[in-house]
């Protein structure tokens, strides 16, 4: 890559584990693939979803993906290289500039095989990687024209769904209350509903005032996006250092479709006082800050209960073989996710606030 081009010639990593996607080649393949490197395979294995490779020069990892996306992906590192970010593990080109080396139908790259020793605890590395990820959306930001039409057809559709959502689940419990004897998946719903019902106000409250923000806006916020995070996909070398791998679903997108996918995700636990996700967001936001209206959006989906009100249809529409109480328990699983979600909600339009308070007195001074 530009700016970026690493030699093999000296390289030596350790060995240590890696997991991306299945490439599913013989042997054979992969000696003619990294003959393109003018490499010597000694020895290769499948090591999760990839082939590790011990060469006359070291230990490397070796990748397959498709060659469509492939392309987009190549070009998204060289952005992301072109804007100074070195925090990706490196791909190596091959003896003639390639970065990529198409086979049978398929595009191979070459990575250094990192040892992801774990130097740290779990909230740290969350940390760094939090910070590493707001370092590269910083980078790569960029502003794109939107059509003001597809904005508001965007909003009209998902505020009707969302209402739609808040009428279900009104209905739902009139028709709980109206049973002389309840379900006990009825029974948990109607102790719950006082919660469910905030969450659905306050989504659909954020997104109306993202709208607000950003109608007459005729520009929004892109940037580069992982695509996959997951602290798996973060890693460390011998020194110590944290890169990203398995980019490959990178693409040019708003900075939380990063965020909301890994949040969902932490938050599906037990019930917990989630300070640590508040300390990964909070060290995101250090570096990379979300504009007005940006934060509403984020709220708003962060906030909706749709996973719930999934699992009131599937109840109503008894479909499937599911019992009652495996219902029962996904009921419950799902609540616990609303809870622990409200705590970062709050603590975000907390900290909301504190900025809008902060703002105006300096207005006024």
């Amino acid at each position: 890559m530009k700016g970026q081009k690493m030699s093999i010639k000296g390289m030596q990593v350790r060995k240590g584990v890696i997991s991306v996607d299945e490439s599913g080649n013989s042997n054979k393949d992969i000696e003619e693939i990294m003959s393109h490197y003018l490499l010597k395979v000694n020895y290769c294995e499948k090591y999760g979803n990839l082939w590790r490779v011990y060469t006359n020069n070291g230990v490397f990892a070796l990748k397959a993906i498709p060659p469509q996306p492939g392309m987009a992906f190549i070009r998204h590192m060289h952005r992301i290289y072109q804007r100074g970010y070195n925090r990706i593990v490196p791909i190596f080109p091959a003896n003639d500039g390639r970065y990529a080396v198409l086979h049978k139908n398929r595009l191979y790259y070459l990575m250094p095989w990192l040892p992801n020793d774990e130097i740290s605890e779990r909230s740290e590395k969350h940390k760094q990687m939090f910070r590493e990820l707001a370092r590269i959306h910083s980078l790569s930001v960029k502003e794109i024209e939107v059509n003001k039409e597809e904005r508001k057809d965007h909003y009209e559709q998902t505020l009707d769904e969302w209402k739609k959502n808040k009428e279900f689940s009104e209905e739902f419990l009139q028709s709980c209350e109206r049973k002389t004897y309840m379900s006990p998946f009825e029974l948990m719903y109607c102790m719950y509903y006082f919660d469910v019902s905030q969450a659905l106000d306050f989504s659909i409250k954020k997104f109306e005032e993202w709208y607000e923000a950003t109608k007459e806006k005729d520009k929004v916020r892109t940037v580069i996006v992982h695509g996959k995070l997951s602290s798996r996909h973060f890693v460390y070398d011998d020194r110590g250092y944290g890169y990203f791998l398995n980019m490959e679903n990178s693409r040019v997108a708003p900075p939380h479709t990063d965020l909301l996918p890994f949040l969902v995700r932490s938050m599906k636990t037990y019930p917990v006082v989630n300070t640590d996700i508040m300390e990964w967001l909070y060290t995101y936001f250090k570096y990379f800050s979300f504009r007005d209206g940006e934060m509403e959006l984020f709220m708003a989906y962060l906030a909706h209960p749709g996973y719930f009100i999934s699992a009131l249809r599937h109840f109503q529409e008894k479909k499937g073989t599911k019992t009652e109480l495996w219902l029962l328990k996904n009921l419950q699983f799902h609540y616990w996710q609303l809870k622990n979600t409200e705590y970062v909600v709050m603590k975000l339009e907390e900290l909301e606030q504190q900025k809008k308070a902060a703002a105006q007195q300096q207005a006024q001074a």
